[in-house]
């Protein structure tokens, strides 16, 4: 079940950080609707590197899209894997 507050709790803030753990970020409200969402550290990164992740699949998917995609031998090929 998420863990949402009201913004006003960060008044007590080491009570709001305390519920901040791996997998379980505290949502925060202010005037009952979601405004800020509180993770942990680890989170973040993961959450970080999939974005780099996706980006550069991104850019290669357009590369193949513009210059046409490799075949496998021509993959193999340039890796000199044969």
């Amino acid at each position: 079940m998420p863990n949402i507050k009201p913004i006003s709790d960060l008044r007590n803030y080491n009570d709001v950080l305390r519920d901040v753990a791996v997998k379980e970020p505290v949502f925060l409200t202010s005037n009952g609707r979601g405004r800020y969402v509180l993770v942990d550290m680890k989170d973040y990164e993961h959450m970080q590197a999939v974005i780099r992740l996706v980006s550069e699949l991104s850019k290669g998917e357009q590369s193949a899209v513009e210059n046409g995609w490799l075949s496998m031998d021509e993959v193999e090929s340039s890796l000199n894997m044969s």
